[in-house]
């Protein structure tokens, strides 16, 4: 399987709005690449850093899961600029992308 990991660092200055993001990009998201194999996405949603009380140093973690490479990058291909066009809808925060197997 592989796997887009989309890395939203927390900032002061940002407000990121989680509502957008679970109900309108994360569909979105889902419909756009489901035609190309999307397995399943995970979000997760910042609370705290490490230490009790601390901030945690990311808004959002996304896992965007693919059953094989060529799907993913298929996918990508075809809906990442509208995807990525979606973002100022809920952060000015550029987010971090890594794409990996998983084993």
């Amino acid at each position: 399987m592989f796997k887009v990991t989309v890395i939203y660092p927390r900032t002061a200055e940002d407000d990121f709005n989680v509502a957008y993001y679970l109900e309108v990009h994360t569909p979105l998201l889902k419909e756009l690449l489901g035609p190309f194999g999307l397995v399943k996405v995970d979000v997760e949603i910042g609370i705290s850093g490490p230490a009790p009380g601390s901030e945690p140093p990311y808004a959002v973690i996304c896992g965007i899961f693919f059953p094989d490479l060529q799907s993913l990058q298929d996918g990508l291909a075809a809906e990442g600029a509208t995807l990525i066009g979606d973002i100022s809808n809920f952060t000015s925060v550029i987010p971090e992308m890594q794409i990996s197997r998983v084993e």
